[in-house]
């Protein structure tokens, strides 16, 4: 065999191919949420051998290893389904597979399945369909196939936003301080993954010459792998909380399946089907919240949750969620960090921030960060907080 020359895009496949075949046995080891670590593995090993095979067959290695050929062909139909599994693994760490979790690869079977008789080939038989691909006579199949991949690569980026977006509105019903629950990272690694099935989509749809479209795309794929192993290894645990609930709906006109006879009183239905929170006990929960809110202040404490105030109030969470998001219509973070704004607010106003640093207020007040509370402090005021101290003249 010829002596190998790679150029700087080969070189820097290589390099992808190695930092994801390290970060897959990185994975392995970790003990901690392992399931989403295992899935995550999964995803590196993919980008791993699909990198690889970029200069496998860019230097021309097919010539001399052909049984290799094709090896690489089911990795981006698993790429999807796997960013997606690692979202929602990552989010919850009581999620295991289970059989309907397979549904979400039977597009790679079926494509395994298709194109199984190219595998068989032998390996003269693999070198000159090669030739016959290189040459441009893309094999039907394997034509038909294709454009597939693309769509199924770009519908689980949008279902995986979607889903992180949903899991915000759960981790904000139950948490005052989403510091630590940083979804940054989950966004970041969908996004990219959409960034790259897009720029393979539309160097596709403009035809650009299959080489120069592989190596784009591996280039893309490379920066991808290096990013995890720089950020993803260092994020904090995105899981769903167990107190975390779903907004429960009112049951509004509800119709009972027989009229209730004239002689005896209609028994109303409970406001809240799942916990049986009806209206009375509703207003008392309510009203007994905002006391202790105005008087005990709990909001001091950045790390508050739903559960502490619940427990506080002798509640549920559940039950505390429901009156929250149906009586009150916030979620738990911006209930409790409206209450934080006020207090800097009044600060301000007091002349207190000519003597301490807004982010001192802002820690005082409950806040566990300079960006959540000015995240939270335009939301609530629709004023940043010095634009706020300008306008009160403090």
């Amino acid at each position: 065999m010829a002596s190998l020359t790679l150029d700087w895009i080969e070189l820097a496949q290589v390099a992808g191919a190695l930092q994801g075949f390290l970060l897959t046995c990185v994975l392995l080891t970790r003990r901690k949420n392992r399931t989403a670590h295992r899935v995550l593995a999964a995803l590196m090993a993919a980008f791993t051998i699909y990198l690889a095979s970029g200069v496998y067959y860019s230097a021309g290695l097919v010539r001399s290893f052909p049984h290799f050929f094709g090896i690489s062909y089911q990795m981006p139909w698993v790429f999807g389904p796997l960013v997606y599994l690692y979202a929602v693994a990552a989010s919850d760490r009581s999620w295991r597979f289970r059989k309907e979790t397979l549904i979400h690869f039977v597009p790679v079977t079926i494509n395994v399945l298709a194109t199984m008789p190219y595998y068989l080939m032998s390996g003269t038989e693999k070198l000159a369909m090669v030739e016959r691909w290189f040459g441009g006579d893309v094999p039907r199949l394997l034509a038909f196939l294709d454009p597939f991949k693309y769509v199924l690569g770009l519908s689980y980026s949008i279902a995986t936003v979607v889903f992180l977006r949903r899991h915000r509105r759960l981790v904000e019903n139950s948490y005052s301080n989403t510091e630590h629950v940083n979804l940054r990272w989950l966004l970041l690694l969908t996004v990219s993954t959409f960034g790259i099935w897009l720029l393979a989509t539309t160097l596709k749809v403009a035809e650009v010459q299959t080489g120069v479209r592989d190596s784009h795309i591996s280039l893309a794929m490379a920066v991808l792998v290096y990013a995890i192993g720089y950020m993803g290894l260092r994020q904090p645990e995105v899981f769903r909380y167990e107190t975390a609930e779903y907004p429960i709906p009112k049951l509004a006109n509800a119709v009972s399946p027989s009229p209730t006879p004239p002689d005896e009183p209609a028994t109303p239905e409970p406001r809240y089907e799942r916990s049986g929170l009806g209206d009375a006990e509703a207003q008392q929960l309510k009203k007994k919240l905002l006391s202790v809110m105005e008087t005990r202040r709990p909001w001091l404490d950045s790390e508050l949750t739903l559960a502490d105030l619940a427990t506080s109030l002798d509640t549920t969470p559940h039950k505390l969620s429901e009156v929250l998001n149906s009586e009150i219509g916030q979620t738990f973070y911006d209930f409790v960090n409206g209450y934080r704004v006020r207090e800097v607010q009044r600060r301000i106003k007091a002349g207190e921030a000519r003597a301490l640093k807004m982010l001192a207020l802002a820690m005082d007040a409950g806040f566990a960060s300079k960006s959540t509370f000015n995240e939270a402090f335009k939301k609530h005021t629709s004023q940043t907080p010095s634009g706020f101290r300008q306008a009160v003249g403090a």
